[in-house]
């Protein structure tokens, strides 16, 4: 059967695509990945992945029975989460795992709510969670991270037009998956130089019998694993 062709129309490509729509869909990702990637930025952004990292050590503290003391977030970009419990055994294990997978797990499952049109239920559990960090932070910077991220969040949620709230889901989304990937890398830098006798991986190991190397390696394929199906799915929206 042969095909027909109307006068008025013609098919769909990417480069038909409304601006508007180009700029929802490329623009948060390109900004995430240069805040990400170009030094200056990310010494001012990696506030908010050092929230997730150590909102992860308390969220796990608590889910395997331990008591949550307090967070601590430095101005240099680190972080300390406090819990009391057993100094050995799974509750210890899966609390010290959980830090450098929180960023990217949490930007997989945002993305998982914005291609499926809750951006608002996404920006409202962001500053749920981010409540939840204020609630147990216990210095004076810390405090004033998450307040001036909550602000932004709040903002973009109740204030912001819809294109723009959009794009700042989007953004939010990128950066998270983006900025999980970067702090693994820079974990085993400094454990090269032996800068890092007490990270995450270096407890695990002393926890476990798997090496310290082995869980950057598994830090390292969870982040990039949830960069790429977060990607995929933002970039399909």
């Amino acid at each position: 059967m042969g095909s027909r062709f109307h006068p008025g129309a013609r098919s769909m490509s990417t480069s038909d695509m409304p601006t508007q729509e180009q700029l929802v869909l490329w623009g948060p990702a390109a900004a995430a990945f240069l805040l990400v990637a170009i030094g200056v930025l990310w010494r001012l952004s990696r506030n908010v992945v050092t929230i997730a990292h150590e909102g992860g050590h308390a969220l796990v503290a608590v889910l395997t029975g331990r008591r949550l003391s307090g967070i601590k977030l430095h101005s240099d970009t680190s972080g300390l989460t406090v819990s009391r419990g057993r100094p050995t055994g799974p509750g210890m294990v899966f609390t010290a795992m959980a830090g450098y997978v929180a960023p990217s797990l949490l930007g997989l499952g945002f993305a998982l709510l914005v291609v499926g049109d809750q951006v608002r239920l996404m920006l409202w559990l962001s500053i749920a969670l981010l409540a939840a960090v204020l609630v147990m932070t216990r210095n004076v910077f810390g405090v004033i991270s998450v307040i001036a991220t909550g602000a932004i969040l709040v903002w973009v949620s109740f204030y912001a037009s819809d294109p723009v709230r959009d794009a700042c889901a989007f953004g939010f989304c990128w950066f998270l998956l983006f900025g999980g990937v970067r702090p693994v890398w820079e974990l085993q830098v400094k454990r090269w130089r032996r800068q890092a006798r007490g990270s995450d991986a270096d407890i695990l190991a002393r926890l476990t019998p798997v090496p310290a190397l082995a869980w950057v390696l598994l830090f390292l394929v969870v982040s990039v694993g949830s960069l790429v199906l977060g990607g995929g799915l933002l970039l399909g929206r």
